[in-house]
């Protein structure tokens, strides 16, 4: 009996999967649901740089246009829908995902003590100590405590209780209970995770299988190193071991580039269904956040959108190609331009500081009209009145 064909994924077909799954796809509009939003992205990203709005508000927003900023802590604060730690980056995770993190607390610990990044917190006697002012005290935050840095101060040091209280995070000894104007309060994580979800032990496979399941799902198809890098939980040799193990449930696929190369991906069982089912993307025009999650994995980006996007905050300002923090604009299922914008709060004012149009990409006055719609409903959001053009409407 002759093999089944291997299915091929034309570009545009892939970027419309793409989109659908990560929620870019229909219209930000309709009834919020929030945890739905993050249950089906698997995490949202935590960032402290709030040019417009930080990242996880921005990235929500962009799903469904009728959530605000102060939703989220709820979420996690007061309802507990949501714990706090690390995927590739500081995240928000569903609370029900918490029994397949058990690993990477370990996977945290272990890499820290191997790297010695944490060797002038205190002992474990101080970190003892640091556990019991919590328990006696409620949460607290790093400026609670006042140890100071010991010699040179550069960039990244932090004193020793700050190192402490990120250790004891890393390794899921500590919790983050809320935060406060983006300030982290610390508490056991016994007080803030339910006890039926921090008493469940699953051993390493069960919680590598749901990682690599789950990611998957989430991707609707990828290489084995997409896979890897959707939570940044598993290792390269973790990922093929699951791959082996499932193999009569993952389909091979092979996959076109914007450039129109052909490489080979791997895809869920019901891969032919979602490709059937998944409708055009809607044709509105979205601003999207540089920590956005399909824009996140550069590599993924560039091979389906031929989109060359790197954020320059850490780049000199003369080295910058583009700009401090650059967003990606989403038209349909295309990448269309990019827009440089900066909040001033002080003054309520949205300013926008350059636009650039993609190459190919014909500048229309519909589209400028999109833009302009998106940009007054982005500035309403973070409660700016006024948009002030700090460059030509027309892109360069």
């Amino acid at each position: 009996m002759a093999s089944k064909p291997t299915l091929r994924i034309q570009n545009r077909d892939a970027r419309r999967l793409w989109l659908a799954a990560q929620g870019l796809a229909t219209p930000p509009t309709g009834p919020l649901d929030t945890m739905d939003i993050i249950r089906k992205l698997g995490f949202v990203q935590l960032d402290t740089i709030r040019v417009v709005s930080r990242a996880h508000h921005h990235i929500i927003w962009n799903r469904n246009q009728h959530y605000r900023e102060p939703m989220l802590n709820k979420l996690m604060a007061q309802h507990r829908q949501l714990f706090e730690h690390f995927t590739h980056d500081a995240s928000v995770i569903p609370i029900e995902f918490y029994p397949m993190w058990q690993r990477q607390f370990r996977r945290m610990k272990q890499r820290y003590d191997r790297a010695g990044y944490f060797s002038s917190m205190p002992n474990e006697e101080g970190r003892e100590a640091i556990k019991q002012r919590i328990a006696q005290e409620g949460p607290l935050s790093t400026h609670a405590f006042d140890t100071k840095i010991k010699g040179p101060k550069e960039m990244w040091t932090r004193p020793p209780h700050k190192l402490a209280l990120d250790y004891m995070w890393f390794c899921g000894e500590l919790a983050t209970s809320h935060r406060e104007n983006f300030k982290k309060f610390y508490d056991l994580t016994h007080n803030v995770i339910p006890a039926d979800l921090h008493s469940q032990d699953h051993g390493d496979e069960a919680q590598i299988d749901w990682l690599c399941d789950a990611a998957l799902q989430r991707i609707g198809f990828g290489t084995l190193g997409e896979i890897q890098r959707f939570w940044g939980a598993t290792d390269a040799s973790e990922v093929k071991d699951w791959a082996a193990r499932n193999s009569a449930n993952l389909i091979e696929v092979e996959l076109q580039a914007a450039d129109g190369s052909w490489s080979t991906a791997v895809a869920p069982p019901d891969i032919e269904a979602r490709l059937a089912n998944t409708p055009p993307p809607t044709s509105r025009l979205r601003v999207l956040n540089p920590f956005d999650p399909v824009i996140r994995d550069r590599n993924r980006l560039k091979r389906l959108f031929g989109f060359d996007y790197r954020i320059e905050i850490f780049v000199p300002a003369a080295k910058r190609q583009w700009g401090y923090y650059v967003f990606p604009i989403l038209e349909g299922d295309r990448l269309v331009g990019r827009i440089e914008a900066k909040a001033d709060r002080a003054k309520g004012h949205l300013n926008i500081l350059n636009l650039w149009s993609e190459p190919k990409v014909k500048w229309t006055k519909a589209r400028a009209e999109k833009l302009a719609a998106e940009l007054d409903r982005f500035a309403r959001f973070v409660s700016l009145q006024e948009i002030n053009w700090h460059c030509n409407t027309q892109p360069d």
